[in-house]
């Protein structure tokens, strides 16, 4: 007997917020193997949505709206995810239910409590109370798994608390929890938010052979395009859905619209010549002329049924800019004995792009707050040019007054702003540019969503009409709707642009130099695109390791002379499971080849190939490695 699919099923789901509604009677199935991509303009309610279908709220009415199996499991990496902070990071990362993640949790507290104290008789109880549970929960593929996770995203502390680690390692510590627990549907939302490019490309890799179904919202264009199958568009009230990746998306919704925007100018044609003949005073307008009046009637409500959203357009003008910008002379700054910069130079010219980028933590924001002025060098010189008007996008909004209404909030920045033809625009308009309908301009603050006051933010900044634009992380909170077009801006823009991101689609299409970070002062400069650094830096990485296997074997050698007791484990069973994944390799591809022009099916199979030769490939190397020491 075949198994049962699992899925989940969304019907005629209703969500209003104050006087907007998010959802108008949406339905929709998530199915097995699902890549899911939630595309929407900021204030749709694609946070909404994931909340409730992870639980977490309700639909309007008593109306079922979703329907699991029983025994449907869901994961849900939130934007706001909150630990206690006086967990420690493996109480926090193991805390699903299930009997095989206690046991590896018991296995994880054991190894530590055994790694402080061996001699503990205590410890050692614990231990092997621990191992026997492994054994009889068959955990150990899903402890060697956790490893795996837990390694690529860079979370080595298990004993630390919550409390002691920063944002970034708080997010990768729920991203690692959700995966760890593989529930039937990983509801992610912003998944790359805090990751380096090597993790996201792991991640890509992980999930695209995952075995359950994920719906997540982002805004790394790369990522959707290379993990997606379906995408879900939140437009106005309604849902729409669209096979295959990215770019199909890209593709299919404009030949939607093209096709919408057709069928209403053939309503508007039709009301036309309706509104004509009521007005024409045709004689015995009787029973039988009934049905032409009522057709009337319904063309005249249904008129606009077509929703646009417009064009975001961002029309304002800069200030003139001189030659002189900013410039860095042999620049020094540490913060609590971590160097940031060391001699450090930098000249920053009318029309530069520079995209700063690289390790987390490394200062890259530090810089931006140098070069606002809002830090001043331990020692060096910075300057800045007379003309400069700066524009500083932090990742923090500017303290918002939440009773204030949205149109006097611009205001008190200016009331009229000039566009780059010399014209004038008013604010009312700009909002109306900027995604925001004349309906909402009264809204207070405090109603808006996160993003719709990023939005917001951002145009009370571009209404000041600066010359030079600093902008952090700008892709974190942005629609892609939005960015999109604050990308054309950047394109078009007169002055400088220094913006710090780790999003290398919007690097890609921004920036045209470089400042790589990567860590204790060392900043390395590239000219060119994100992607050519990344594929460079990949091919160096991978000529440094095979000039130097030898050293580094011989080097292990000495130190090390046989396999600890898990690595005889490991080794035991470690052929079986290259045995396993070569034949699953074959499996794949002659299933490939009887796929004929089955294009989703070939995606599919392709996606999970990749991943088992990654697999197979780590297996083949940890083999080698493990083999120096299996006969001593």
């Amino acid at each position: 007997m075949s198994k049962q699919m699992k899925e989940l099923k969304v019907t005629e789901l209703t969500k209003t917020y104050g006087e907007k509604t998010l959802f108008d009677h949406i339905s929709f199935h998530i199915h097995e193997k699902n890549r899911i991509g939630l595309i929407g303009t900021n204030g749709t309610g694609k946070t909404t949505l994931l909340n409730i279908l992870a639980g977490k709220d309700s639909g309007d009415g008593d109306v079922q709206a979703i329907q699991q199996p029983n025994d449907y499991q869901i994961g849900y990496l939130s934007q706001d995810q909150l630990f206690d902070p006086e967990l420690t990071v493996v109480d926090a990362i193991f805390q699903g239910e299930t009997p095989i993640i206690q046991a590896v949790k018991r296995y994880e507290l054991a190894l530590i409590a055994l790694a402080k104290d061996g001699s503990s008789e205590a410890a050692q109880r614990q231990y092997a109370q621990a191992e026997e549970l492994m054994n009889k929960e068959d955990a150990w593929t899903a402890d060697t798994d956790a490893k795996i996770i837990l390694q690529k995203l860079g979370i080595e502390t298990l004993h630390k608390k919550i409390g002691e680690l920063s944002g970034g390692q708080k997010k990768r510590v729920s991203l690692a929890q959700v995966l760890i627990e593989s529930p039937d549907l990983l509801i992610l939302d912003e998944p790359t938010n805090h990751l380096d490019y090597e993790a996201i490309s792991w991640l890509e890799s992980f999930l695209n052979g995952y075995r359950g179904s994920i719906l997540m919202v982002t805004h790394d264009r790369y990522f959707l395009d290379r993990v997606t199958n379906r995408i879900f568009e939140l437009s106005f009230g309604q849902l729409y859905e669209y096979k295959g990746n990215y770019e199909a998306y890209i593709l299919a919704k404009a030949e939607r619209e093209r096709i919408e925007v057709d069928q209403e100018e053939k309503r508007k044609q039709l009301y036309k010549q309706e509104l004509e003949w009521m007005r024409a005073g045709v004689q015995a307008r009787g029973t039988k002329q009934q049905a032409r009046q009522d057709r009337f009637h319904d063309l005249k409500e249904n008129l606009h049924q077509v929703n646009q959203k417009g064009q975001l357009e961002i029309d304002i003008a800069g200030q003139r800019l001189g030659k002189k910008v900013l410039e860095i002379k042999d620049g020094n700054y540490s913060i609590e004995q971590k160097v940031i910069l060391r001699q450090f130079d930098l000249l920053v010219q009318a029309k530069d792009r520079v995209g700063i980028t690289g390790k987390n933590g490394a200062g890259k924001s530090t810089l931006l707050n140098i070069l606002a002025g809002r830090l001043p060098l331990d020692s060096g010189l910075y300057s800045i040019g007379e003309t400069v008007r700066l524009a500083y996008y932090t990742q923090q909004n500017e303290a918002m007054d939440p009773n204030q209404r949205m149109i006097a909030y611009l205001q008190e920045a200016a009331e009229q702003v000039q566009r780059n033809d010399g014209s004038s625009i008013g604010v009312a308009e700009l909002l109306e540019q900027f995604l925001f309908p004349r309906f909402m301009h009264g809204t207070i603050i405090g109603k808006l969503s996160g993003g719709e006051k990023r939005r917001l933010y951002l145009l009370k900044l571009l209404i000041g009409q600066p010359n030079v634009l600093l902008l952090d992380e700008p892709t974190n909170d942005l629609d892609i709707d939005t960015l999109t077009i604050l990308e054309d801006y950047i394109r078009t823009f007169k002055g400088a642009v220094i913006a710090v991101s780790h999003d290398r689609y919007f690097l890609d299409k921004t920036m045209e130099k470089l400042l790589v970070f990567e860590g204790e002062g060392q900043i390395s400069t590239y000219f060119g695109s994100m992607s050519d650094y990344l594929t460079q830096n990949k091919e160096s990485a991978k000529k440094t390791v095979k000039s130097e296997p030898k050293q580094v074997q011989v080097t292990e050698k000495k130190e090390k002379v046989k396999l600890t007791y898990m690595e005889q484990k490991e080794w035991a069973t470690i052929e079986t499971e290259i045995s396993e994944l070569e034949n699953r390799s074959a499996q794949l591809g002659e299933e490939m080849n009887h796929q004929g022009d089955d294009f989703t099916k070939l995606q599919q199979l392709q996606a999970e190939l990749t991943s088992v030769e990654q697999q197979l490939e780590e297996k083949l190397e940890r083999w080698e490695y493990l083999s120096e020491f299996a006969e001593n």
